[in-house]
């Protein structure tokens, strides 16, 4: 244990304190306006005085020194404990609600319950609404409630050591038998073994398995089927079921994916998922009314993974931030005193892109989740037209939204110099658990092809001018244009350049897909050829996305709900965040739009401008994400800003530091000093 704690001040460092005093808005209306209003504010506040005010000392960081299986065992611990805990917290704050409990379990203050991951998540998020979403009243009845209260545990097992992402080249089978009213789950060979699902290695005892349905050996598509994988009292792997955990990872310590196999496993009929597709008794197959129903699930978990994503952004943003406030170094004015880092506008440039980053990906998903709760509706309903694209938007989201966060992180990473290397700066285990999901939920250069080939459709379409859906409707606006109007420097000009790429870059997909099946490639040939276009032309249509999202949200009818001086601080980072997509999208702009040697230095000066703006708010703005202590769970990017003695205290924590001579020396080092080489 450390034996400077009182070395801490209990008072915050000034710098911070001039920071948040010149801010040039009310802190607490933005926090309020970024939780959904003042009461969930209020709520969250007090559900996190409730589970973090009795945490031991150096909570977050002892995990670091235990072994692999300790961490594991240490993490059951954690969220076992806190499960009492939060259900008395959510039959006290909201009776019958589930945002407390299991809601905590996943949502952003799970990072400060659970520094080391949990091995719940993927049970909660997935398994648990997969059967909500895609059982029969009957089975939700059966499984959901056990589900919900942790009876039973479960997990989502689709991917297999040799398929990914494609989803049809699943290759385990569930063949129906007739006689027994049983399905006969198989794992053909290693290569089919289910690989990646969190909580299957030591946690789980049920899994949903994606599998291929046979019926008399004819095929009927991937399904879904609710199989029990350990013994209800010993947990130990009932009859024909080989599972484990796949071992360390790059992050996501305690999450204990696993591996699973199945050897003539049997279980009832009515363990297959029949919301939509449904095996009467006789084996009569009854299809799903649409076929990509399935892609309900994968749509609900990009929904989360953007707003995962989009957090773990803001919490390395808001570190560097805080950081960056106290840092000094680097006279800006020789014979100076060495400024505040943040002063540096190349440090600027690392900061505050990143924050309107978060902030655009954290808007983008919250009109995502109205989409999709009105797809879910509509579904429910036998409506499922909107279904295609959602699921093309979602895959763009998550696609760009990964894509940026992961390498936003580590660019916030590098802004914070030596210390930021540093576990106990907590930038390595956010970055760790966001990178993962670059891969997961469909690997993102697959996703993006999905969407390019979901373009070139859409192109066909309009090219024969039959209707397109909504998402596409800047095709239209786009090529009306004989050339692109005289830029005029506003925001709707910048979206409007991005999707007048977007259109022609789609274009000439097609016209190259085209062409290259016409010159005798077949169809598949042709598009893997005109991948590199077609995965180009599918990023410009999310950012078009993204970019007029944010714009929306932030003009739109909403604003009228906010201060004049907040709306001037979001305009701001809105500014930001459309010249910076703009300026890094520019060759693709500059191919089909010309803009003069002016423009492009009006938008430099814009960018830097923006900065300059944002400056006096960016600590004030990461106060209002709200972020707990023990969310950041960093010594660099504490309320208090106390750095240097946190990253001592930290120090002095270090297992090794905790003997005066490591037993090394007598045995080695020392034989070594006195040797005569």
């Amino acid at each position: 244990m450390s034996h400077i704690k009182n070395l801490i001040p209990k008072t915050v460092n000034p710098d911070l304190v001039k920071e948040r005093t010149g801010a040039e808005f009310n802190v607490e209306e933005f926090a309020a306006w970024w939780h959904g209003g003042q009461e969930k504010l209020n709520t969250k506040r007090e559900i996190e005085r409730a589970i973090f005010s009795d945490l031991e000392d150096g909570y977050g960081l002892n995990h670091e020194y235990m072994s692999h299986e300790d961490v594991y065992n240490s993490s059951v611990e954690k969220v076992a404990k806190a499960a009492v805990k939060l259900k008395a917290l959510q039959n006290k704050i909201n009776p019958g609600g589930n945002d407390i409990w299991p809601g905590l379990l996943y949502n952003v203050q799970s990072h400060g319950l659970f520094p080391s991951n949990h091995p719940l998540a993927t049970h909660i998020t997935m398994f648990v609404d997969v059967i909500k979403g895609q059982g029969t009243p009957e089975q939700v009845e059966k499984w959901g409630k056990a589900a919900e209260n942790c009876n039973i545990i479960g997990t989502y097992a689709q991917t297999e050591l040799a398929h990914g992402t494609n989803v049809r080249g699943i290759a385990t089978r569930a063949d129906f038998d007739p006689k027994t009213d049983e399905f006969v789950l198989q794992t053909p060979n290693l290569e089919a073994y289910k690989w990646w699902p969190g909580g299957l290695g030591h946690t789980a005892n049920h899994a949903m398995v994606v599998a291929q349905l046979y019926i008399a050996d004819v095929h009927h598509g991937v399904q879904m089927f609710i199989v029990p994988v350990r013994d209800a009292e010993t947990h130990m792997a009932l009859p024909g079921v080989d599972i484990g955990e796949v071992g360390k990872k790059l992050g996501m310590v305690a999450v204990n994916q696993g591996f699973l196999g199945l050897d003539n496993v049997r279980i009832p009929r009515t363990n297959m998922l029949m919301k939509f597709a449904k095996v009467e008794r006789d084996g009569t197959f009854k299809a799903s009314p649409a076929s990509r129903v399935n892609y309900l699930t994968m749509v609900y978990t990009r929904c989360l993974i953007v707003n995962l994503t989009s957090t773990l952004l803001l919490e390395a943003a808001t570190i560097a931030t805080r950081y960056s406030a106290v840092r000094r170094q680097s006279p800006i004015e020789p014979n100076q005193p060495e400024p505040q880092i943040i002063d540096h506008v190349t440090q600027r440039l690392k900061l505050f892109p990143e924050i309107a980053n978060g902030m655009a990906y954290h808007l983008a998903a919250e009109h995502m989740w109205e989409i999709y709760a009105q797809t879910v509706q509509e579904a429910n309903s036998g409506k499922f037209d909107r279904l295609p694209d959602m699921h093309i938007l979602s895959c763009a989201l998550k696609v760009l939204c990964t894509t940026d966060g992961c390498a936003g992180i580590e660019r916030l990473r590098l802004s914070t110099g030596g210390h930021g290397y540093l576990t106990a700066a907590n930038m390595s285990n956010i970055y760790g658990n966001a990178v993962a999901a670059y891969t997961y939920e469909g690997e993102n250069t697959v996703l993006l092809l999905q969407i390019g080939r979901a373009l070139v459709k859409a192109w066909a379409a309009f090219v024969e001018k039959k209707p397109v859906s909504a998402s596409y409707g800047y095709f239209a606006s786009s090529m009306q244009l004989k050339q692109f109007p005289k830029w005029d420097n506003s925001w709707q000009c910048i979206i409007q350049a991005l999707q007048y790429a977007a259109a022609h870059k789609t274009r000439i997909a097609f016209e190259n897909l085209a062409e290259r099946m016409a010159s005798g490639q077949s169809q598949g040939v042709a598009a893997n050829n005109t991948g590199i276009e077609l995965a180009r032309a599918a990023e410009l249509h999310g950012r078009q996305f993204v970019c007029q999202t944010f714009l929306e949200q932030v003009t739109g009818a909403k604003a009228q709900k906010r201060s004049a001086a907040l709306n001037k601080v979001l305009e701001n980072v809105l500014e930001l965040f459309l010249v910076q997509t703009l300026l890094n999208n520019m060759n693709d702009v500059l191919r089909f739009i010309s803009l003069t040697d002016a423009d492009l230095k009006s938008l430099q000066k814009r960018l830097e401008v923006a900065l300059d703006n944002f400056r006096p708010n960016a600590v004030a703005v990461c106060d209002g994400f709200g972020f707990h202590d023990r969310v950041l769970n960093s010594v660099l990017g504490s309320y208090d800003g106390n750095v240097y003695p946190r990253l001592f205290d930290s120090a002095k924590r270090s297992s090794m530091n905790q003997k005066p001579v490591q037993k090394s020396f007598e045995t080695y080092l020392k034989p070594l000093m006195k040797a005569n080489l």
